[in-house]
C-alpha cells in the first residue's frame, strides 16, 4: 500500500553529497543514530515540560525536528551501507534508538488535556507492534517489511499535522471551538490507529506470502 517510505529514494539522493563529507569529516552511522535518538529525547522532555506556553508555537519543533530526523535516519543508513559501517551493534541500535525515540516523541503530546490517553496509548503500541512485525520477517527468510499505510515516515507525517493543528487551534481560538479542537485530534489519532492495525497485518501477511 501506498506510503511516505516509498520517496525515500529521492531524499537520499539529495543527502548523497552530505553522506560523503560526513563519511570523510569521520562520522560513524552509529554516531548518527544515537544522536537522533538523544535529540528527539531531550525535545520530547523539553515539549512536555512547557506545554502550556501560549499559544504552543514550540510544538512547530516537532515538524521541523520529524523531518530533520528522517534525513538522520536516511544518512545512517547510507553510511552504513555505502562506506562499509554495517554492524551488528549498528542493526540493534538502528531498531531500538528508532522506537525509543518515537515513543518520547509521540508520548509528549500525552501533556494535552484533551488528548485521549487510550488512543494515545494504543497508537504508541501499535507503533512499536508495527516495527517488531517488521523486525520479524528476517527469522522467517524475507527481508525486513517496511510495508505501509502507517509506517515510520507516515507516523511522523501525522504527528506533525497533530502539533500544526494544535499550534493552528490555538492561534485562532476564537474561531476552532475546544469542541473542535479535541475532535480533531482524537480523530487523527483514531485513524492512525486503525491504519496501524492495517500495517500490522500487512507486514505479517506480506513476509509470509513474499518469494
Amino acid at each position: 500500500m501506498p506510503s511516505i517510505y516509498q520517496l525515500k529514494p529521492a531524499f537520499q539522493n539529495l543527502l548523497r553529497p552530505l553522506v560523503k563529507q560526513l563519511y570523510h569529516k569521520g562520522v560513524t552511522a552509529n554516531q548518527v543514530t544515537v544522536l537522533a535518538m538523544l535529540i528527539s529525547v531531550a525535545l520530547a522532555a523539553y515539549l512536555l515540560l512547557h506545554e502550556n506556553i501560549a499559544p504552543y508555537l514550540i510544538w512547530l519543533f516537532i515538524p521541523l525536528w520529524m523531518l530533520v530526523r528522517m534525513g538522520f535516519n536516511a544518512i545512517d543508513g547510507m553510511l552504513a551501507r555505502e562506506f562499509n559501517q554495517q554492524t551488528m551493534l549498528g542493526a540493534y541500535l538502528n531498531e531500538l534508538c528508532d522506537v525509543i525515540s518515537d515513543t518520547a516523541l509521540y508520548g509528549c503530546f500525552i501533556a494535552f488535556g484533551f488528548i485521549e490517553p487510550i488512543l494515545l496509548v494504543a497508537v504508541i503500541f501499535m507503533a512499536i507492534l508495527s516495527e517488531y512485525a517488521g523486525v520479524m520477517a528476517p527469522l522467517i527468510g524475507q527481508t525486513r517489511r517496511y510495508d505501509g499505510p502507517m509506517g515510520k515516515s507516515d507516523r511522523a507525517f501525522c504527528f506533525s499535522l497533530l502539533a500544526l493543528w494544535i499550534v493552528l487551534a490555538s492561534k485562532l481560538n476564537s474561531i476552532i471551538s475546544e469542541q473542535i479542537l479535541h475532535s480533531v485530534a482524537n480523530g487523527l489519532l483514531g485513524i492512525m490507529a486503525l491504519l496501524l492495525m492495517l500495517t500490522i497485518s500487512n507486514r505479517v501477511r506480506h513476509a509470509i506470502h513474499s518469494k
